[in-house]
Formats: structure tokens, C-alpha cells, sequence
């Protein structure tokens, strides 16, 4: 009987066939050479996430003793062990997976375990490798902040000194109607009566105040100066070379010195005095008894007297007003600093040290990278193996396994004995001899 005449659509079928089992075969000799060091890298991978996290939990640990380099050892270790069992599973299983849910899920797995690894090392390798970078940050801004609140206590300082001229301008006005009555001028009677005492009586109170105001000129300059000394020894700490937790400390002394300096110029603001002493200038008027020796020049004293106290209203509005205005302007922030662990310094400035961070994170999670080169590679093996049996896919070695097998539990009938049987005459020869 003639078999079936083979087409060429059915050889070409074939060819692909074997192509496709030829490449197969090309990338499973690839993966065998590329496992026999897979183990070694990804143990030098994790090994070296570990010596980073034994530096960032070190960070952290004040203590310096043998029990907290021992607790940092294990710690360390731990994460090590940790990296490598992770992402060996993963290298392992995933690729194996044919289904979609089953891909599925170790990936939820796989993405549940890089979260779990940043928590517990990338943050901490990223603290061993730009942790001293990002406290000398802190310190940086630190400084920035306390210039800012220096600025504005000393510029706030020196509106309410700028006051002064104001209340000259006052002084001078009751100075002048004061050489007028004196002269006779203002009232019409001259000498030194009662509207004469009510004239020197505010001016010298506004002299007290100019004279208070200036005295504190020098006070506010040396306050500034070493405020702006203190800041330069803050910023030279800041960039100097050394270990960085020493010039904390000393950082911290300087950032006290400079807040107090800072307080002190709030207190040197003349601007609430200048509030009260022009109430006070309004309000707190000792009138003198009229002296004039006749009823229309003690008439005419009173009524200067009257102009005087509404001068006096306008003069005590116009300080008041401007003194307001000062006290409105914004008050210097209250800054205090907080040293930080190197930890917590690159957590807090991470926007600074985004290259640290995304190798501190790649030395951790790069072998999901490999879980994917594997996945597509075994994908690609599967293809071009295509729909194989079992008995496509044994060697002769397997063969002979499962032949052996199958005898010994009698599945397969021995051969027959090749000696043929004796016959009947044959046996009835052999007795008739003996």
C-alpha cells in the first residue's frame, strides 16, 4: 500500500520544526553555561548589599561596643541571606511558570519582596554611601535658615531704630513752640509760665526716648557682627573636611550662640517702647496751675494749653502709626537645630541624592532584572520546541530506564527460551536407556 506523498508545505513545516528545536537547544546550552556563575554573582550582589547595610545600621547605633557591632553583623547578615533566598526563588520559579496566574502571582510576590528589600537595606545602603554628604546638606540649609533669621530680626531692628527720627521731629516741634512762649510768641504772654512747663515737660520726654533709641545703636551693630561671625563658623563647618558627627557638635554649639544673638536683637527693638511712650505721651500730662495774673491771660493759657493737647494727640498718632508699622513687619522664624543621623539626613534631602539612592536601590533589586531576561529566554525555548510529547523529548538513556523498569514489574513478556521443547519419543528414548 503507497504511504501519503509529503508536500512541500509539509516539509517546510518539518524544517521549522527542527529549527525551532535546534534554537531551543542553542539557548538551554546558553542558560547551562550562564547558571554556573549566576549563584557567585548574585552572592556577590548580596554580600555587597550587606556590607553597605552593615554601614547604615551602624549609622544609626550610637553605642560602639562589641554587642553593637555584633547586633549590626547580623543585622547585616541577615539581609544578605535574605537577598540572595529572594531573588534565587525568583530566578528559579518565575521563568518555569506557563500560566498566566501563576505568572501573575509570583509577580505580585516578586514586587512584594522588592518593597520589603528597600525597606529593610536600600535606604540604609543609601545612608552608607551619601550619608555624610547629606548631613554636611543639613548643616548647609541650617546655616541658610539662621541667615535668613538674622537678616530679618537686624532689618526689623533697625526700622525700629529708624524711629528715632520721628520722635526727633517731635522733640524739635515742642522745642520750638517752647522758644516761642518764651518769647511770647504763642500765648502772647511771655516767660516761662504754665504753657512753657507743658511744652519742655513732652519735650524732654521725647528726649529721653531719642536718647534711649541711640544708646542702643552700638548694641544692635555688635549684635549683628558677631551674629554674621557666628554664621561664618557655621558655614566653614559645614564644608569642612573631617568626620561629620565632630563638627555637629560643634555645629550645635554655634547654632545656640547664634540664636541667642538672634533673641537679642528681637529684644533690641525699639518699636513696642516707642508704642507705649507715645501713649504715654498723650495720655500722662501733668498740668501746671494757671499763673497768669489776670483772667484774660489765664484764659489765653488755657486755651494754648488746649492746642497744645491736641498737638500732642497728633504727635502721639503719627509715632503710634509708625511705631505699628514696624512691629507689622515679619518677625524672624524661630530656628532651632535638630542634628540628624545620616539616615535620617538622606532620607529627609533625598531629592538631592537621587544617583545615590537609584544605585543603593539597582544594587538590591537588579536581579529582576535577570528574573526577566530568564522569563523571555524560556518563553522563547518553549516556542521553538513547540507541542513535544514525552517520547519526542527522551534520551536513550531514559529509554533504557523506563524498559528496565517496565520488566521488573512484568509489563513487557521475556523473550522465549531459544532451546527448542523436548518431545514425547525423545523422552520416552531417555527412560527406555536408563
Amino acid at each position: 500500500m503507497a504511504g501519503k506523498p509529503v508536500t512541500s508545505k509539509d516539509a517546510s513545516t518539518r524544517s521549522g520544526e527542527r529549527e525551532g528545536v535546534r534554537y531551543a537547544r542553542e539557548l538551554n546550552r546558553h542558560i547551562t553555561w550562564l547558571d554556573s556563575f549566576t549563584g557567585v554573582a548574585l552572592g556577590v550582589l548580596a554580600a555587597a548589599s550587606g556590607i553597605y547595610t552593615y554601614l547604615g545600621v551602624r549609622s544609626l547605633l550610637d553605642d560602639t561596643g562589641a554587642w553593637t557591632t555584633f547586633a549590626a553583623l547580623s543585622y547585616s547578615l541577615a539581609v544578605s541571606v535574605g537577598i540572595f533566598v529572594f531573588w534565587s526563588y525568583m530566578l528559579r520559579l518565575l521563568p518555569a511558570m506557563r500560566t498566566a496566574a501563576s505568572r501573575l502571582g509570583l509577580m505580585l510576590s516578586m514586587a512584594l519582596g522588592s518593597v520589603a528589600i528597600v525597606a529593610m537595606s536600600s535606604w540604609l545602603n543609601a545612608a552608607a554611601l551619601a550619608g555624610a554628604a547629606a548631613v554636611e546638606q543639613h548643616l548647609a540649609h541650617t546655616v541658610q535658615d539662621y541667615q535668613t533669621a538674622l537678616e530679618r530680626a537686624h532689618s526689623k531692628t533697625i526700622a525700629g531704630q529708624a524711629l528715632q527720627r520721628d520722635v526727633a521731629r517731635a522733640r524739635e516741634t515742642f522745642q520750638d513752640l517752647s522758644a516761642q512762649e518764651d518769647s511770647g510768641n504763642l500765648s502772647g504772654l511771655a516767660g516761662r509760665g504754665a504753657v512753657f512747663r507743658v511744652l519742655t515737660q513732652k519735650s524732654a520726654e521725647l528726649q529721653g526716648l531719642e536718647d534711649q533709641i541711640a544708646a542702643q545703636e552700638q548694641e544692635v551693630a555688635e549684635a549683628f557682627a558677631q551674629g554674621n561671625a557666628v554664621l561664618s563658623r557655621m558655614r566653614a563647618l559645614s564644608v569642612e573636611p573631617g568626620a561629620v558627627e565632630a563638627r555637629s557638635v560643634r555645629f550645635a554649639e554655634e547654632a545656640v550662640r547664634l540664636s541667642g544673638l538672634i533673641a537679642e536683637l528681637r529684644q533690641l527693638n525699639v518699636a513696642p517702647l516707642v508704642a507705649r511712650a507715645s501713649a504715654d505721651l498723650r495720655d500722662s500730662v501733668v498740668l501746671p496751675d494757671l499763673d497768669a495774673g489776670s483772667a484774660e491771660g489765664r484764659a489765653s493759657q488755657q486755651s494754648t494749653i488746649a492746642s497744645v493737647m491736641t498737638l500732642l494727640a497728633d504727635r502721639a498718632s503719627t509715632l503710634e502709626t509708625a511705631a505699628a508699622e514696624v512691629q507689622a513687619l515679619p518677625d524672624a522664624e524661630e530656628i532651632e537645630y535638630t542634628p540628624l543621623s545620616a539616615a535620617d539626613a538622606v532620607i529627609r534631602y533625598a531629592g538631592n541624592f537621587v544617583p545615590s539612592w537609584a544605585g543603593a536601590i539597582a544594587i538590591d533589586l537588579l536581579p529582576a532584572v535577570l528574573v526577566f531576561v530568564l522569563m523571555v529566554t524560556h518563553a522563547a525555548i518553549r516556542q521553538g520546541n513547540g507541542v513535544q510529547t514525552v517520547e519526542d523529548t527522551m534520551t536513550v538513556a531514559e529509554m533504557r530506564a523506563a524498559l528496565d523498569a517496565a520488566r521488573s514489574l512484568d509489563m513487557i513478556p521475556h523473550e522465549p527460551d531459544p532451546t527448542p521443547p523436548e518431545r514425547d519419543s525423545d523422552k520416552r528414548h531417555v527412560r527406555a536407556v536408563d
